[in-house]
């Protein structure tokens, strides 16, 4: 099961190189705003904003950014982090932290989709890819999505598939990835992915007036 999941990504990956290379063309998308305007503080949660370094920034290939971690009143934190990618045709792809995480030392628990109740899209809720990470004694649940030319996306293959139709329909492949961070504390997972969504509830209308739709 595995092999052959792991054959239909490789596949996947394949096409949609392909396809970016064969429609390729200059694309002139930009955030609706610079993400260093970005808000350092959302509703109760205030941030303190950080940087990558160049190695991991021209690894990433991203084309603006925000990383910022954010407090409650409580002091729980909540750890923001945005890429904005203006083409992905030319090998510059969004990377999926399945990838980047055991590179870290993060060992993936568990995968799964969590659904977040929202009046912000007409179906009233969206989907977001859920990981269970451990690092010793260390725990982190995370919450991602890619936020890519108007769709709030859960699925790494559906990514993919947009991408490349996007590509050929709309002529554009700008993308952007977001990511939510909580430690778990007192070994409550579910006490983190209930910090995360209410972050996530109150991120939302923001990233719309940062990101293309």
């Amino acid at each position: 099961m595995l092999l052959k999941h792991t054959l239909i990504a490789s596949l996947i990956m394949l096409l949609t190189l392909f396809f970016l290379r064969y429609t390729d063309q200059a694309e002139d998308i930009h955030p609706n705003q610079p993400f260093s305007t970005f808000p350092k503080q959302i509703a109760e949660w205030k941030g303190k904003e950080s940087f990558f370094d160049e190695k991991i920034f021209n690894v990433l290939g991203v084309d603006d950014y925000v990383l910022c971690n954010y407090k409650n009143p409580e002091g729980y934190p909540v750890y923001l982090y945005i890429g904005f990618y203006q083409s992905q045709r030319e090998g510059d792809l969004i990377h999926s932290p399945k990838n980047c995480m055991p590179g870290a030392g993060w060992n993936i628990a568990q995968t799964s989709i969590e659904e977040l109740e929202t009046d912000k899209y007409d179906s009233g809720k969206i989907r977001m890819i859920r990981l269970d990470l451990k690092k010793g004694e260390g725990k982190q649940v995370m919450l991602y999505w890619f936020h890519s030319r108007g769709r709030v996306i859960s699925s790494e293959y559906m990514q993919k598939i947009y991408l490349v139709s996007d590509s050929i329909l709309r002529h554009r492949t700008d993308g952007s990835f977001v990511r939510l961070i909580a430690p778990v504390i007192n070994n409550d997972e579910e006490a983190a992915v209930k910090h995360l969504k209410d972050f996530a509830k109150l991120l939302l209308p923001i990233l719309n007036t940062y990101i293309p739709s």
